[in-house]
């Protein structure tokens, strides 16, 4: 399987979550620069809500 987790030059948004018993992780990396990493259910809704909000197609980027 490919790594899916987000770089500076594939930015984007991973969540993980291998089993209802485990705690879920992810990761993001927006264009602009900002990163974070969040570990617990939780923590990654607060990380994908902040994600979405601010970061990733919420800035309107425009062009390639």
């Amino acid at each position: 399987m490919a790594d899916l987790t987000p770089t500076p030059d594939r930015p984007g948004l991973h969540v993980s979550k291998p089993s209802p018993n485990a705690p879920a992780t992810g990761s993001a990396v927006c264009h602009c620069g900002a990163s974070a990493t969040a570990t617990g259910d939780n923590q990654v809704r607060a990380l994908v809500k902040g994600y979405t909000a601010n970061h990733g197609a919420a800035h309107g980027r425009t062009g390639s």
